[in-house]
């Protein structure tokens, strides 16, 4: 494929050309991911983000480098939200903020946002070192071209944009995903010792952040396989690699070892074959569901239909990309396709892979039409073919970061403060900790403990390992899970109720969930609804109900 900037190589301003379009798209990716990365807090929407920073705090409070909870595994993502958490103390005892280490821990329990912010900026970070790797690989596989015009693609994608905000594994494994392909790359190019320990470096850490990151190990593995069949006699580095990978796995997160039946716990709890909400249909329907859901929803299907052609004729004409580039993308549709559940975030590892797809299919349709037209016009015809594809791509982008500005959750908590006097006790679904500055009694479901006083619980500290074992393993912490024992404890005068239609949309298979909102909202009445408006608001139909008297039931 022609370079179309060849002046870089040679000395003066042009060569700061693919530096300053690098530099323009990685600003525009912060700016994309800064809008609006505070949104719900104090409240916390996603569920799983208590997950990791109850763990992360945890472990500081507790002086422990064992994180208990190896479900992702999420090792390193852990390990790096606790010096999260540890910098913002130690800044704010230092300025005074913070009367010492207690201090800290009661303003993080009344205010989340004052450690979730600086986490979800360390999740953004990550974000955009991905979409640096990505420029790199598509430069080594193709030029500048490719790498810009891939890293544009990725910095614009609303799926990595969105998960770019969420405290989670998937964006730190996508990084050491990205590194694994580069040493692939160079192990397919140079077959060094060098480049074998890294890729080994690189998926030992990614299987210490996701599980299913270790993946990416097929990539250097097919480059090493390919150096053989060629006549290079590399077994050893072969498996250097292997055991490299396995040494980085068990020195990056020792617990796997040293903890092993919270590992056997963790692992029996995520797998899961159904889940409110996200139960999938076998691997066809899962994979109708990606194709025409996250990633048509976030390429377009034009470019979604671009990138799968680009594959198709990279992995053809070039090796690197049939060694590379392909196999990751097959292996990780095909593993996550035949799981049973479906999840929008398991297909973030595959952005940037089908964004490089998706710049190379671009730059080859531009060579053909540059041959046809005049040489004045041939210039401008990539960044048309670009501009076409990024404009619908922003407008997904922006719509969905006003739909998370905008959640029912938080549109139901304003319906309480304007018209529930302080005084009065809610039943919640979701970490409204807003609603406690207000004076209500907030209680909220937690398994086999039924429903206990937010307020108590915050105060008092409560640590993750307590919450999970009260939550008994359950898929959710909600009130379609607390145990029918302890039901009478979630009696309130009004209750946010956000995960009721994810249950009734499955009721065969969730038919004991459903009994326990029927006793709790027996006689209850609908005071207000709030559905989620595409471009404008999202998160789940949330209903608030005013709870009979018991006496009435």
């Amino acid at each position: 494929m022609t370079d179309p900037f060849p002046q870089l190589r040679k000395a003066g301003p042009a060569r700061w050309i693919a530096p300053a379009l690098l530099l323009a798209i990685l600003a525009l990716a912060a700016a994309l991911r800064l809008h609006g990365i505070a949104f719900g807090l104090p409240a916390l929407n996603d569920p799983d983000e208590p997950l990791f920073m109850m763990t992360a705090f945890d472990m500081l409070r507790n002086r422990t480098l064992n994180p208990g909870w190896f479900g992702h595994p999420g090792t390193i993502t852990l390990y790096c939200l606790a010096l999260v958490c540890l910098a913002v103390g130690m800044l704010g005892m230092l300025t005074g903020r913070f009367a010492g280490a207690e201090g800290f821990a009661e303003a993080v329990y009344a205010d989340p946002g004052i450690v979730f912010l600086p986490a979800r900026l360390f999740v953004m970070a990550c974000a955009l070192v991905c979409i640096m790797l990505t420029y790199r690989i598509g430069k080594r596989l193709g030029g500048e071209r490719i790498g810009l015009i891939a890293a544009a693609m990725l910095a614009i994608n609303a799926v990595h944009i969105e998960y770019s905000q969420i405290i989670r594994t998937d964006m730190q494994a996508s990084v050491f995903m990205l590194l694994g392909a580069l040493s692939a790359l160079a192990i397919l190019r140079d077959g060094r010792e060098r480049d074998y320990v890294l890729a080994g470096l690189w998926v030992g850490l990614a299987a210490a952040t996701k599980w299913p990151a270790a993946l990416i190990a097929i990539a250097p593995l097919c480059a090493g396989f390919a150096r053989l069949r060629a006549g290079q006699r590399e077994w050893d580095l072969v498996i250097l690699f292997a055991i490299a990978a396995v040494a980085t796995l068990f020195l990056a997160s020792p617990y796997l070892l040293l903890d092993y039946p919270a590992v056997l716990r963790d692992l029996a709890g995520e797998a899961r074959t159904i889940h409110p909400g996200a139960t999938g249909g076998g691997f066809l329907s899962n994979l109708a569901w990606y194709i025409t859901g996250p990633l048509a929803g976030s390429f377009g299907m034009a470019g979604l239909a671009l990138a799968g052609a680009g594959l198709a004729c990279a992995a053809w004409r070039d090796r690197r990309w049939a060694l590379v580039v392909l196999p990751v993308i097959l292996l990780l549709l095909a593993v996550l396709c035949a799981q049973h559940l479906v999840w929008v975030r398991w297909m973030v590892p595959l952005l940037p892979f089908l964004a490089l797809a998706l710049a190379y299919a671009l730059c080859a349709l531009h060579d053909r039409l540059r041959a046809r037209l005049p040489a004045k016009a041939a210039w401008a015809v990539l960044p048309l073919m670009c501009a076409l594809l990024a404009v619908p791509m922003l407008q997904t982008g922006q719509s969905r970061a006003a739909e998370r500005a905008h959640d029912t959750r938080q549109a139901a908590t304003f319906w309480i403060r304007q018209h529930v006097p302080a005084g009065h006790s809610v039943l919640v679904e979701e970490a409204a900790i807003d609603l406690l500055r207000d004076g209500r009694r907030v209680i909220f479901p937690l398994g086999a403990a039924g429903c206990i006083d937010a307020r108590e619980a915050l105060g008092g500290q409560i640590e993750y390992g307590e919450v999970e074992n009260k939550r008994a393993a359950s898929p959710t912490v909600d009130l379609g899970h607390v145990t029918l024992e302890r039901i009478a404890s979630c009696r309130a005068d009004y209750a946010i109720v956000t995960h009721y239609d994810r249950y009734r949309a499955a009721p065969i298979a969730f038919a004991e969930a459903l009994q326990r909102y029927r006793v709790v909202l027996e006689g209850a009445a609908l005071e207000a609804y709030f559905a989620p408006r595409p471009g404008e608001s999202g998160g789940p139909v949330t209903y608030v109900y005013r709870l009979a008297p018991p006496s009435t039931r």
